[in-house]
């Protein structure tokens, strides 16, 4: 029994010298982002139940003491952190980022603090890639698409981001123009105007001026409309068009003959509506004008974010946005068989399987959780009960040690009494 209680307290000694290793790591990783702490789970060793004077099995049992069975990571979340940085992301549920680093191997991570790199790509804070899908809308510097939400392409195919620093989106010339408002019925000069992009890119005024024919309808109203396209500065005119727009005696436009427009050499079709739809005549509401127009002039990078679906944003100069990439979320099946690598980073295995993305009803890849900008995960640790565990295992291995002590006291006292 004195060999075994040997056993038994050097057993103990080196499982809780484990598990002290296991959460003074957790402990020194509290203020990691993104940082998942180990748990640990201890077994029994060699336990046998103790057989009574009868015969029969007790409730005791006697063992060689433990040993540390398994450790797992902890797959709870951690606080969130607000910054002020858009290309700061955090998982709000399951899910991993991708990185590839100097190993040229995918790492794992819920650390995203993310930024640009002087080549434009998105890197995490230790230099690795982010990595995600990129857009098929960038060609030489120029943004030849606007698109919205990026649609995740295939986890096979996903690659560093890497964007332009100088980007332009060109220039749109306007195709068509539509107006609204309220003529009135008095007999008034009415004007709207609107602003018209060229093709080379300048905006130009087009203007609309409404007045009434002589003499009027028995019911309803009419009016002469002439529209004129010019310069922004009004010296240089493009076009000039003439036409007649009637309304019923509630106001409705119910014909109209003013045709297209020529705008530095682009046709601008002139929408009136129809019925209420547009331009009206009425005495029941205020007098009113407003306009819009398809194209946009051209624009200049500004810079990039990222949104709350993960899409990376271009803003240009001229108010247009863009998605122009995305960041992956991976997912495993089993995300505690993943290897750990550093605090913060990991790796597949046989036991986690293979990365994977959801896909929706339609089988297209997205990314399965909810991300936030302008937020960081903390690490998941508990201080205050890792501080408490700490406590509880130094005094297992106290413990352990002092039964050592005591068996080896026990052996030498048998040995004098032999002698």
């Amino acid at each position: 029994m004195m060999i075994q209680a040997f056993y038994t307290g050097i057993n103990g000694m080196k499982t809780s010298s484990s598990g002290i290793d296991i959460v003074s790591d957790n402990l020194a990783n509290s203020e990691t982002i993104g940082f998942r702490g180990t748990n640990y789970e201890f077994s029994s060793l060699f336990e046998d139940a103790i057989i009574s004077a009868n015969g029969s099995v007790t409730n005791d049992t006697i063992g060689f003491g433990a040993t540390l069975q398994a450790t797992a990571m902890s797959t709870v979340s951690g606080t969130y952190m607000d910054t002020d940085r858009s290309t700061d992301l955090a998982i709000l549920e399951d899910g991993w980022f991708g990185v590839i680093g100097v190993s040229k191997e995918t790492e794992y991570t819920r650390d995203g603090s993310f930024g640009f790199d002087s080549e434009g790509s998105l890197v995490a804070l230790d230099g690795s890639y982010v990595l995600g899908t990129m857009g098929t809308n960038l060609t030489n510097n120029i943004l030849t698409e606007v698109i919205g939400e990026l649609p995740l392409g295939d986890v096979t195919t996903q690659e560093k981001l890497t964007f332009p620093q100088d980007l332009t989106y060109p220039s749109q010339a306007t195709t068509a123009t539509q107006f609204y408002g309220n003529l009135s019925i008095e007999n008034e000069v009415r004007t709207m105007g609107s602003g018209v992009v060229d093709a080379e890119g300048t905006t130009n005024d087009l203007r609309l001026e409404f007045t009434q024919v002589d003499p009027q309808p028995e019911s309803g109203t009419e009016w002469n409309v002439v529209a004129t396209t010019t310069s922004p500065n009004g010296e240089t005119p493009f076009d000039t068009q003439n036409g007649v727009v009637t309304f019923d005696d509630t106001g409705a436009l119910i014909s109209n003959t003013l045709g297209d427009i020529d705008n530095n050499g682009t046709t601008v079709s002139i929408d009136l509506g129809s019925e209420y739809s547009g331009i009206i005549a009425t005495a029941n509401r205020e007098v009113s004008r407003s306009s819009s127009s398809d194209g946009v002039v051209g624009g200049d990078l500004i810079g990039y974010d990222i949104n709350t679906n993960g899409n990376i944003v271009a803003t240009f100069s001229n108010g247009v946005q863009s998605s122009v990439g995305k960041v992956a979320v991976y997912h495993f099946q089993n995300d505690q068989g993943l290897d750990r690598l550093s605090g913060t980073k990991f790796s597949d295995s046989s036991n986690s399987g293979d990365a994977f993305f959801y896909t929706d009803e339609n089988g297209q890849n997205i990314l399965g959780t909810n991300i936030s900008n302008k937020k960081l995960e903390s690490s998941n640790i508990d201080t205050t009960y890792g501080l408490t565990e700490l406590i509880i295992l130094q005094r297992a291995y106290d413990a352990n040690s002092k039964s050592i002590t005591t068996a080896d006291e026990m052996m030498q006292k048998a040995l004098d009494m032999d002698a």
